[in-house]
């Protein structure tokens, strides 16, 4: 039977790239890390990483185990997770969300949750899909809220197979300008007509994709600044500083002092659903609570049916 201490050593030493940076982590020390991957690959006969100047590079088999392992764990965790909340004598359900989605998505459908279920306490995290989504699939988070624009999801190798995605809405971005503006009254406009304006983003990962349609517009963009906050972008426009790009979710609508106007097709979106864990037992919690964030996007956008496995190119 393999190890599962070598299982952990193995995954270790896949993030980490090298046999010296996984034994820092794992506070061993090099040669003990390679004494035992040398030993798992003479448990299963057969190599489980390449050893180079460079680092590690795993083979197929090591790859192999280590999707394995990310799996064993995550199960392990999740069983943890389950005892503590049996032992603590109530239910808890962790939840791991982007801001935006925090603010105006996820207390629209606790509400209702919380209705029908007063005994459980709600933890709540805010991560952006990247960081979010590895929790659920860890076990420390019981499903995370997420987003993706027209490129695939952060996932890591194994997450397809291991986690489910739920589409819950379509968030188009509109341009929000100053009030003041020459294009604040109109109802639409072309993402080209914006080629003069200087720009703030409220995401960082917005960059590239704002570049990307602005070159399908012909033109490149200037920035005035980024910031990691769509509400501080917002802000920044309200000053007459720049023009900017923004989501459906994180408009503030009560800021007499912008203007939203959409852009014509194409029309940049991302695109916002929930990630779940696939385990072996039933998650009542977790189902009960994407189907109130289904009802509350429902409620306000029109939201995609099914809930499926993460597709290759997710």
């Amino acid at each position: 039977m393999i190890d599962v201490q070598r299982l952990r050593i193995l995954r270790e030493v896949a993030r980490q790239g090298s046999f010296s940076k996984a034994a820092a982590a794992l506070l061993f020390t090099p040669s003990a890390v390679s004494q035992q991957i040398a030993t798992l690959e003479r448990s299963i006969g057969a190599p489980v990483v390449e050893r180079s100047t460079r680092g590690v590079v795993l083979t197929e088999p090591g790859r192999l185990l280590v999707e394995a392992a990310e799996a064993v764990f995550a199960e392990l965790h999740h069983a943890q997770e389950q005892i503590d909340r049996i032992a603590a004598g109530r239910p808890t359900l962790t939840i791991a969300t982007f801001g935006s989605g925090g603010r105006h998505l996820l207390p629209r459908a606790l509400g209702p949750f919380a209705a029908d279920h007063p005994d459980v306490e709600i933890n709540v995290l805010e991560r952006e899909p990247e960081d979010g989504i590895p929790l659920v699939r860890d076990g420390t988070a019981d499903l995370a809220i997420a987003y993706h624009f027209d490129g695939p999801l952060p996932l890591a190798s194994g997450d397809r197979s291991a986690l489910h995605w739920t589409p819950l809405m379509e968030d188009p971005m509109s341009a929000v300008l100053p009030a003041g503006h020459r294009l604040a009254g109109r109802q639409s406009l072309d993402l080209a007509e914006l080629a003069g304006e200087r720009w703030v983003l409220g995401c960082t990962k917005t960059d590239a994709f704002l570049r990307r349609y602005a070159e399908g517009a012909g033109f490149e963009p200037r920035f005035a600044g980024v910031t990691s906050d769509y509400f501080f972008a917002q802000s920044l426009v309200s000053a007459g500083v720049s023009v900017s790009l923004i989501p459906l979710v994180a408009l503030d609508h009560s800021a007499a002092d912008l203007a939203v106007v959409p852009i014509r097709p194409p029309r940049p979106t991302r695109y916002i659903g929930v990630a779940t864990a696939r385990r072996r037992r039933p998650q009542p919690l977790v189902e009960s609570l994407v189907d109130a964030l289904l009802q509350a996007v429902g409620r306000g956008c029109p939201a995609p049916e099914g809930s499926s496995a993460l597709p290759a190119d997710a």
